[in-house]
Parts: C-alpha cells; structure tokens; sequence
C-alpha cells in the first residue's frame, strides 16, 4: 500500500517537477534534443527574461496578495454567515434563501448584463474591487456550509447560549465559528485559489497596469512570447535577437512563478481540509 500511494503521489508532483526543469533547460538545448528529465544544458535565462520586468512582476504580486487576502476574507464572512442563516431552523425565510442562492447554481444573467451592472451601475472598471466582488459569494460553498452547520453544530449548545442571553452575532463568532474552522478552512482553501488564479475579470475590467493581476500579467508575457516568436523571421537583421529570448522554457517558468507560491500555502489547510472533507461521514 505504501508503494502504491507513493507511486501515484510521484505521478502527481511529477508534473510540476518537470515543468520546473525545463524553466532551467536553454533554449538551445530544447530546440536540440526537445523536452529531457536530465537537460543537456542547464541556464537561468528564463528566469533572467522575467527579471528584466521584475517591477511589472512585483507589482502584479502585490495586486494578486491583496486581492487574495482581501477577498479570502470577504467570501468566507459573508458565506459562512449566510450558510449559518439558513442552517438554523429559527429562520422563518432560510427556505426562501436557500433557493436564492440554489437558483444562481443553475441559472445566470449572462456576460453581458454582467458587465454592464459591473461597469455601468456599479462603476467598478479599473478598480481592485472589480477582481474582488464578482467571487465574493459562491452558491455551491454556500449549500456546502449549511450542510457543515448542520452536521458540526449541536443546536443544543446554541440553545443554552441564547438562554444565556447571548445573541446571535455573539453565538457564531464564539460557539459557531470556533467549532466550523474545518469547514471554514476549507472553503479558504478554495476561495483562495480561485482569487488566485483569477484572470477573467481582470481581463473583462482592468485596462490600468497598476490594478493588472499576477494572472493576467503573465497572460500578457506568453502572449508577447507568441508573438515574438511568430515575427522572428520577418526580419533577418533581427532574426538573432528575436530567436535569443527564452520562449519555452519561459512559458514554463511563468507556471513555476505562478503555481508555486500557492502550492507551498497549501500543507497550512491540509488538516482542516481532511478534516472538513471527512466530518460528518459518520451519521449517529
């Protein structure tokens, strides 16, 4: 059982090794001998390349953080208190609510009325509340939380607390909220790597560079990468110059730039997302 665990965890994380490999591969070591475990030339120019725009980078890091945190913190309020609301028989509308938020499961505006409540009502564009507010609530998180109330929450704990003479805001952030952090973590974990790797919105409201996510900006690189490398041979005085920048191996160290940070967060939820997958298999 070790063996096999080990050897499908290997399968897992062999892919991002790779990818980070072939970012330390010349250029024209894989024009040569193509993509190798063991490159015949090692070099950073890759990484060189995206140096070259460090403060473009920085700034795009800075911009994803903030969004990342910011909206994190958002989403998880406003979903873990709308999924208390309706996981509370007390509520005299949590049947009404929660086919509200159902209903967005199934059914949407469009893109177009999207964008013109973002832009023209809201008047979000180049605005870092535009990468933040379109993914603050999530239908599905939501069911996912109530059915985590639910199941975690003994009612009768909240009823000794309210004979107490506690009130509700007080009963969820110190009986409810300490008693969910799996299931808090857990949509954290999600909500933080959707923000993160968010590129959409940015694309649909940002035009200012200072608003550009780490995303989007690395959308903008690949596609100039893509364009230099369609136009190196119009010209032959610049043939040499075109042809010397790191392409492939850039294109693979944009994904180790943008995929690493976010997977080295990733074993701080591991215990509570086990432990929020897991609660409430066992039904007594």
């Amino acid at each position: 059982m070790h063996i096999l665990l080990g050897s499908f965890a290997f399968l897992c994380i062999f892919p991002f090794l790779y990818v980070m490999i072939i970012s330390l591969t010349s250029e024209q070591s894989l024009a040569m001998y193509g993509y190798r475990i063991i490159p015949k030339e090692w070099s950073l120019d890759a990484y060189y390349y995206l140096w070259q725009m460090k403060s473009q980078v920085i700034q795009a890091y800075g911009v994803t953080l903030l969004v990342t945190v910011l909206g994190t913190l958002i989403s998880v309020s406003i979903i873990s208190m709308y999924a208390y609301a309706i996981s509370r028989k007390q509520f005299a509308y949590r049947r009404q609510f929660t086919f509200i938020a159902f209903f967005t499961m199934l059914f949407s505006g469009g893109m177009v009325p999207f964008y013109i409540v973002m832009t023209q009502f809201l008047g979000l564009r180049n605005s870092i509340w535009a990468l933040i507010l379109p993914m603050a609530v999530n239908a599905f998180y939501i069911i996912i939380m109530r059915t985590f109330f639910q199941r975690s929450v003994p009612e009768a704990i909240l009823e000794s607390a309210r004979i107490d003479g506690a009130g509700e805001f007080r009963i969820f952030f110190t009986i409810v909220f300490p008693l969910a952090i799996p299931g808090i973590a857990t949509i954290a974990l999600f909500s933080t790597l959707a923000y993160w790797n968010d590129w959409f919105n940015a694309l649909l409201f940002i035009d200012d560079s200072k608003f550009v996510p780490l995303q989007s900006l690395l959308m903008r690189i690949e596609n100039n990468l893509s364009f230099i490398r369609q136009n190196a041979m119009l010209s032959n005085q610049n043939s040499a110059i075109l042809s010397s920048v790191p392409q492939d191996s850039a294109r693979m160290a944009l994904v180790v730039i943008a995929t690493l940070p976010i997977a080295l967060s990733y074993p701080f939820f591991q215990k509570y997302f086990i432990k929020g997958l897991t609660i409430g298999g066992v039904k007594e």
